[in-house]
């Protein structure tokens, strides 16, 4: 008789072949790939835009590519008031007490913080992914999984799953420095889930460094990469109305994610008035775009115009200070292009170290400019980054690799479990 797979659900706010968010694209990613050892499935809401929060795609279920995608209705808080326990924010407390180093030897003696927990819940509740019916789902069905993995702690997913089933959680928290870390009821699930998979060290030591010595066992389990293979460039470049020389923004158009890119980028053409680039950003706009002849925007793109896009670029930008991987790295690396990050992002400074410099990296606007400057101009620089990014995807980002990182926290929490 054939044993029957063990069964998992992956929990995330947004889930579709039109989604391509980095952690939704992480969640897809490693999802597909189980499909073959395990019943998977993805718990999700109906909401596609993270800002206007709608529920656009319908109740019910959907099969992706062999993954069984069960969607739930968001229905967060009206915005109203409530009473806030006078004078105590334990964020902001937690925040100051990390910044003087004093936050894990406490956590140390006290790993939970729930006293203003009624308040703290609250800030959940109104969140746009916000889902009664499926965190309620997860509470009515929790037997019939042997794990959960809920992803990123931006968002209320996390919080509620390991609260329900904390000792089936395999939490992949996808963090940075950020308010979220920081909030009060994160103590709880860093403490009670059954396993944390961090993307890099840089986070695992952000986390340790919050939650202290009672943290759950945690450890690196990271993502690796999907190159589709390029679109055309002729008719990708007529479409998009791209540039013989630019360089490439490929993610979220926010004020987070661009940081101060535009002003960089603008003070360097201003400077070097005969270099020819451009600045092409790609992907979908969350913020008014900024005008300007030299700036190009090519909204969302198929994933084979979008590597035809990269293949075509003289240098790839990340002006991101909050990364907690970066696959848009990950690609750029395994396609063999340069690639400028900014250096005030923790997880950018370990790619530099780890990789031998095959991502170059700034702290200033000088910094910017004068690496910009040299990258454009040495044919040189860019080939030797592109061949020691290569080679530092395949030592640590081999799927192999991260697939049997996954599988065997899997099989372990089955196992106590059972």
């Amino acid at each position: 008789m054939k044993e029957q797979k063990r069964k998992i659900a992956f929990v995330i706010v947004r889930y579709g072949k039109d989604i391509n968010g980095g952690a939704e694209v992480h969640c897809k990613m490693l999802a597909e790939r189980l499909t073959e050892k395990y019943q998977v499935e993805v718990l999700t809401t109906c909401v596609k835009d993270y800002k206007e929060g709608t529920n656009v795609y319908p109740i019910g279920e959907e099969k992706i590519n062999g993954v069984l995608v069960r969607r739930f209705k968001a229905s967060p808080l009206s915005a109203q008031t409530i009473k806030k326990p006078l004078g105590i924010n334990l964020r902001s407390i937690r925040t100051s007490l990390y910044k003087k180093h004093l936050l894990a030897p406490i956590a140390n003696i006290f790993p939970i913080w729930n006293w203003t927990k009624k308040y703290n819940l609250y800030s959940y509740k109104k969140n746009v992914f916000y889902s009664p019916s499926l965190f309620s789902y997860i509470k009515k069905h929790k037997d019939e999984y042997d794990v959960f993995i809920p992803f990123t702690i931006d968002f209320p997913m996390v919080y509620y799953t390991v609260h329900y089933v904390p000792e089936k959680s395999l939490v992949i928290p996808t963090m940075h420095y950020q308010r979220a870390a920081f909030h009060p009821l994160l103590t709880e699930t860093f403490t009670k889930a059954a396993y944390i998979g961090f993307n890099t060290q840089a986070e695992e030591k952000l986390a340790e460094n919050i939650f202290g010595k009672r943290m759950s066992p945690h450890g690196i389990i990271s993502v690796g990469t999907e190159i589709v293979p390029p679109a055309d460039w002729e008719h990708t470049s007529i479409k998009y109305n791209l540039p013989q020389e630019y360089i490439l923004y490929v993610g979220r158009i926010d004020k987070d994610k661009l940081d101060s890119i535009f002003q960089y980028f603008l003070a360097y053409k201003n400077l070097y008035k005969d270099s020819q680039l451009k600045l092409v950003l790609v992907g979908g706009l969350f913020v008014p775009p900024f005008k300007h002849p030299d700036i190009i925007y090519t909204g969302f793109v198929e994933e084979s115009e979008k590597t035809s896009i990269i293949e075509h670029a003289k240098i790839i930008l990340n002006p991101s200070r909050n990364e907690s991987l970066s696959l848009i790295l990950l690609e750029t690396l395994s396609l063999k292009k340069a690639m400028l990050a900014n250096g005030k992002c923790n997880v950018m400074k370990e790619h530099f170290k780890k990789s031998n410099h095959a991502i170059q990296i700034y702290h200033t606007p000088k910094d910017f400019i004068s690496t910009l400057h040299e990258l454009e101009t040495s044919e040189t620089l860019r080939k030797e980054m592109g061949e020691k990014g290569e080679k530092y995807v395949k030592e640590n980002y081999d799927w192999s690799i991260i697939i049997n990182r996954l599988i065997t926290q899997i099989e372990n929490i089955s196992k106590q479990n059972s």
